[in-house]
């Protein structure tokens, strides 16, 4: 078995079940506790488990809820999602990612002739009396407080869809140009989108740099542009810049 469906085994074993030995996961993964044991230090390091006395258990995330993020820095995120709606072409396929930024990227894409394929409730809700926009909304578990789904049922959907380009949304982005999450039930399916998307738009405001989070979404070679309002991060965007990434002042 490769090492991402191992990892992608082990991560839905403990969503499900909470803290689990090494030898549970062993038996439900089919693979030697040695190998196990590797693939939860991995894990570890990119802030998807913590590992415990002989097994792992989930990380809980502490990012706050929908409604609190939705009012912070309001006119900053607006800009920054027209931008991101002009880059649209008619006809194209969309991805937006959960989150706040995301929903006022949909705001601005009324009545216009598209698909947008999300887990994110907000964007379905405000899309969904358009009829000239093809809805698609993934499956998932429902996170009420925080109006997305998720779990092994949306990234298996995202495996059966391709987008033209993806809005991807942070918690927050390193100087060396990782970007976050403060949330390690959502990383899976970021990386899911990411992986469904020719191109890849990360959409982050001032406060973003450095932002909060301790799991590791994706690595700056894994996008393709950064909308952002932070002239003063310099040195990550160079960063970016130096991985081939288009960086975009608004």
């Amino acid at each position: 078995m490769l090492p991402d469906r191992r990892h992608q085994l082990i991560l839905r074993s403990l969503r499900a079940d909470g803290p689990t030995s090494v030898s549970v996961l062993a038996e439900r993964v089919g693979a030697s506790q040695a190998t196990i044991r590797r693939d939860l230090a991995q894990l570890e390091d990119e802030g998807l488990l913590k590992r415990v006395y002989g097994g792992a258990a989930p990380v809980v995330g502490e990012d706050d809820p929908f409604a609190d993020v939705a009012g912070v820095r309001v006119e900053a995120k607006d800009a920054l999602a027209a931008w991101c709606a002009n880059l649209v072409k008619d006809g194209e396929t969309v991805l937006l990612d959960i989150g706040t930024t995301a929903h006022r990227v949909a705001r601005h894409l009324h009545g216009r002739s598209l698909t947008v394929i999300t887990s994110n409730l907000a964007v379905y809700e405000e899309l969904q009396d358009d009829k000239d926009v093809q809805l698609i909304l993934l499956g998932g578990v429902v996170r009420r407080d925080y109006r997305s789904l998720v779990g092994f049922l949306t990234e298996d959907n995202l495996r059966q869809v391709h987008a033209d380009r993806l809005f991807l949304g942070t918690s927050g982005v390193r100087p060396d140009g990782q970007v976050l999450d403060t949330t390690a039930v959502e990383v899976p399916v970021k990386r899911a989108m990411i992986a469904a998307s020719a191109q890849v738009v990360l959409v982050a405001d001032a406060g973003k740099f450095p932002g909060t989070g301790m799991a590791r979404v994706c690595g700056p070679e894994d996008l393709d542009v950064v909308v952002t309002n932070a002239p003063g991060e310099e040195k990550t965007c160079a960063r970016l810049r130096e991985a081939g990434v288009e960086v975009v002042a608004v």
